[in-house]
């Protein structure tokens, strides 16, 4: 069966897909509508589904299979589909993992990465604290995504978005005798790691109660605290409070979500790794979809840019 990316613009649609998002909102004229995010293998597309009644808001629910039939367009720079027609497939074939995208990592392969980095971290405090957080949320580190839509917005997306900052952290740290490898590894094992408890998974990713009132960063600080409470570490140890504000300050910026910007040399080169491997992964998964020669699709996460596939061989 055709999939999303390989309908041309104006082709007509006909598919099964998995609903990955289902906004409800309201029109200008006030009635609901459907904001869908629909998904495969070969990435994700919006659609709009006007005039949603109450039976349909509760049919095309996120995590359902549907088979959609509509068209391709584009809206301001996006892909999207023009939805026609959408019913909710039997339920033996409501098989989501059939049409979510993975990370290109085996959850082993992760683990045995992760691995080899706690054994580079030196600093005593610092190793106890990550492998005890590490150890609580095992199951679902390696199988989350790192973000509900723009990022490693995939199954595995936060174990393997980890690993690549912290290969990139490793070249740093070889590059700069002056960086402290606990506290650069230490955080970015880290940084993102509350979003095992700010999200509900890789099916139907949304945002908890959690997620929505406290955000990852607020979370995985109180999982220190908790993990210090467990280790008996004192939470006044240096090493404890300069972990924290390697969390606390990756965004970079207060209206980032940061509650403070970076103090420490660490601390600024986890956030502009974070944001290099964030940045690569938006523009590498926008022109994967993208002819050579032709600019991809607007991406929100980079101030709407689109970026040239260019035609030269590499």
């Amino acid at each position: 069966m055709t999939k999303l990316y390989e309908y041309q613009l104006d082709e007509d649609m006909d598919l099964n897909v998995l609903v990955k998002q289902a906004d409800v909102r309201t029109a200008k004229n006030g009635k609901p509508f459907i904001a869908f995010t629909f998904q495969d293998k070969s990435g994700a597309m919006d659609g709009k589904y006007w005039g949603a009644t109450d039976e349909d808001i509760a049919h095309f629910q996120a995590g359902r299979v549907v088979h959609l039939s509509g068209k391709r367009e584009v809206y301001k720079g996006q892909p999207q589909v023009r939805i026609n027609r959408l019913v909710v497939v039997k339920e033996e074939e409501q098989k989501p993992a059939l049409y979510m995208e993975s990370a290109p990592m085996t959850t082993d392969d992760m683990k045995s990465a992760i691995q080899s980095y706690l054994f580079k971290i030196s600093n005593a405090p610092i190793n106890r604290i990550v492998r005890h957080i590490l150890t609580e949320h095992a199951d679902t580190f390696f199988s989350y995504p790192a973000a509900k839509k723009h990022h490693h917005a995939f199954a595995g997306g936060l174990g393997f978005h980890t690993i690549s900052i912290l290969r990139l952290a490793d070249k740093v740290a070889e590059l700069y005798p002056d960086v402290d490898p606990s506290l650069l590894f230490g955080g970015a094992l880290l940084h993102d790691i509350g979003k095992t408890i700010e999200l509900t998974g890789a099916i139907g990713t949304e945002y908890t109660v959690k997620g929505n009132l406290l955000g990852h960063i607020v979370i995985i600080d109180e999982e220190i605290t908790r993990a210090c409470l467990a280790l008996q570490i004192s939470e006044d140890t240096e090493a404890v409070v300069l972990l924290k504000h390697m969390i606390l300050s990756h965004h970079g910026l207060l209206e980032y979500g940061s509650p403070v910007r970076p103090h420490l040399l660490e601390a600024e080169i986890l956030h502009e790794l974070d944001m290099i491997d964030a940045s690569i992964n938006m523009i590498t998964t926008s022109l994967a979809k993208t002819p050579a020669g032709q600019f991809g699709e607007r991406i929100f996460g980079l101030d709407g840019r689109s970026f040239y596939k260019p035609l030269l061989e590499k």
